[in-house]
């Protein structure tokens, strides 16, 4: 006998398939458009995650409709030949809809920019120099200011960071297009030999990158990657607050980009 949540769940998965049917087979935007309803709490959920890591005069209705936008986006590219499940196509498209429309309203102050650029270049000039990542203390020296203003920097630069999924991510040495994020999502069709070395030639890279970190940062995108925890939860862990666990984060993405050679773009992650 069904459970009572199978059962209730049951009509719902019935409707679904059917409307999946009846869309692929005729494409009708009556029927994408009760699709789009029926899946459109996913937009609030990844709406909402990203709302809470934002300032707050970045508004929640605004998120949700620039995610229903990746949403409808999602029902009409779908294709269930992949092995992949909607939910997760969605998510992935909701996220990447609302992050691109946040990037060209530029909501982020130019100053903002401007600092996490000169972090990079900074960085990287140091890196050089030093043959190894600077401290916290050799940064404000070098960038003329104090600990806590220096604090106070990273701290702007985690509100204002966001990452496109087609954001370029390092250098892949050659004349093709760079690599981004959206190369390191799984692909069920991909198996093709050289794609998959180049994918291990810069999981490589980005592992020895990430060993130059500190042992606390290290710790810290363990737990925010492979663990999923969040900045609140990871601050739990080292006892200390939310916003330092954010700031020695961006720290350490700001730090994996000059490692691996992009201060050349610097402040690209940052959204225009």
């Amino acid at each position: 006998m069904l459970s009572t949540v199978s059962r209730s769940q049951a009509p719902k998965a019935i409707v679904l398939a059917e409307q999946w049917r009846r869309y692929r087979r005729d494409g009708e935007r009556v029927v994408r458009d009760q699709l789009v309803l029926a899946y459109s709490p996913i937009v609030k959920h990844v709406a909402g995650r990203i709302a809470s890591r934002m300032p707050p005069h970045v508004d929640l209705a605004d998120l949700v409709a620039y995610g229903l936008a990746g949403l409808i986006e999602a029902v009409e590219r779908y294709d269930p030949s992949r092995g992949v499940k909607f939910e997760s196509f969605a998510g992935l498209r909701i996220r990447g809809a609302i992050i691109d429309a946040m990037r060209s309203l530029d909501w982020v102050p130019r100053a903002v920019r401007d600092e996490a650029r000169e972090f990079e270049r900074t960085s990287a000039d140091l890196l050089v120099r030093l043959q190894r990542l600077p401290t916290d203390a050799e940064l404000a020296v070098a960038l003329d200011i104090d600990d806590d203003e220096l604090d106070a920097r990273m701290q702007r630069a985690a509100n204002a960071q966001l990452v496109a999924l087609d954001q370029p991510w390092g250098f892949n040495g050659s004349d093709t297009a760079p690599t981004t994020m959206l190369d390191f999502l799984p692909d069920p069709s991909a198996g093709d030999p050289a794609d998959i070395s180049d994918r291990a030639d810069l999981e490589n890279q980005v592992s020895a990158a990430v060993l130059q970190l500190s042992g606390r940062e290290q710790t810290i995108l363990a737990l925010r990657y492979h663990e999923d925890l969040t900045y609140a939860e990871i601050g739990e862990v080292f006892d200390v607050t939310e916003s330092r666990i954010s700031q020695i984060h961006t720290k350490s993405m700001l730090n994996l980009r000059v490692l691996l050679g992009g201060a050349g773009d610097a402040g690209s992650d940052v959204p225009r």
